[in-house]
């Protein structure tokens, strides 16, 4: 089996946590080039600390982790430590990290791998803001035939927003950047809050995982711990999404999902919708589709999927 090349961009956040040991306990499908961190759920300073953490727990102190982008293109840096916690991995006791950062910034890295790569040869996972992203296609924008496919968590259709009643979280923190990442030619799918918002956490699984042998049971079920608790409360439902790792678990097992070819729009002047991911889902407007809208799920699967990968990663006691 030939491994799909991905860089990760993200803004660890215990879902990004997720999202990252599933990759990295996925060897033989993906072969992670680099890890770039952004300013999101916490500043930049914490999501580069976090990425050490979850890179040193999956026992992969060899990935190249990177600090990217500390604010958004053009508005300030919203943050969720309400949701994340204040280190945006509440939940577990971690030690310090002892791997290294990069020294070159993430969004010269970025440019630098795609322009070495051949057309279509490296695959984006983007779990946080797209401002990374969004600066890179600045910079250069020939590095878009590189890029096989963008997968994104983000956006809200039919479900609405989780920070605002219009807008997604990721996609509010820098929508000018997601709007340039739409609007780039690359082929892009989409696990909205359509998708993340039918695969609740349930109850029993967090305890399956906590059970797993060693410290990574015992990291994971501490974060979800805290991580659902703030969904719980807001939804009234037992269980808690689980956004960032569908976009992992969509590379890893597509027949877990379903979606439709649609044409998205950001919403980058309107304070009242600002953010806002402007789905045309009924081809209203006749614009050729530049993604893939995920709206379908099989959660016992995607949890099924978890479970066996994340148990492979090695034992720490």
């Amino acid at each position: 089996m030939v491994s799909q090349k991905i860089v990760i961009d993200t803004d660890p956040g215990q879902d990004d946590a997720l999202a990252i040991l599933l990759a990295l306990a996925s060897p033989e499908e993906l072969d992670v080039l680099g890890i770039i961190c952004v300013a999101g759920n916490v500043p930049l300073s914490s999501t580069v600390h976090n990425a050490r953490l979850i890179c040193e727990l999956a026992g992969r102190h060899d990935v190249a982790i990177f600090a990217g982008c500390d604010r958004p293109m053009v508005r300030p840096l919203v943050t969720a430590e309400e949701v994340h916690g204040e280190s945006g991995l509440d939940g577990y006791d971690w030690p310090a990290p002892t791997m290294p950062v990069q020294t070159q910034h993430g969004v010269d890295w970025l440019v630098e791998t795609l322009m070495a790569a051949q057309d279509g040869e490296i695959t984006l996972c983007v779990l946080g803001p797209a401002t990374n992203i969004g600066m890179a296609l600045a910079r250069e924008p020939r590095i878009a035939p590189k890029v096989d496919r963008i997968i994104t968590m983000g956006g809200g259709f039919s479900f609405g927003g989780n920070i605002t009643p219009a807008a997604e979280f990721n996609v509010f923190v820098d929508p000018h950047a997601a709007d340039r990442m739409y609007r780039s030619g690359i082929p892009i799918v989409a696990m909205p809050l359509d998708v993340t918002q039918k695969a609740l956490m349930p109850p029993e699984w967090i305890k399956i995982i906590a059970d797993l042998d060693g410290e990574v049971g015992k990291a994971i079920a501490g974060m979800l711990g805290f991580f659902q608790s703030f969904d719980q409360e807001r939804y009234d439902e037992p269980g808690g999404p689980l956004h960032d790792p569908a976009t992992v678990a969509y590379l890893l097992q597509p027949e877990l999902y379903g979606g439709k070819a649609v044409h998205v729009q950001i919403e980058t002047s309107s304070e009242l919708t600002m953010g806002m991911t402007v789905v045309d889902y009924w081809h209203r407007y006749k614009r050729e589709p530049n993604c893939i809208w995920v709206d379908e799920v099989n959660a016992d699967g995607f949890y099924d999927l978890l479970t066996q990968r994340l148990a492979r990663l090695p034992v720490k006691s």
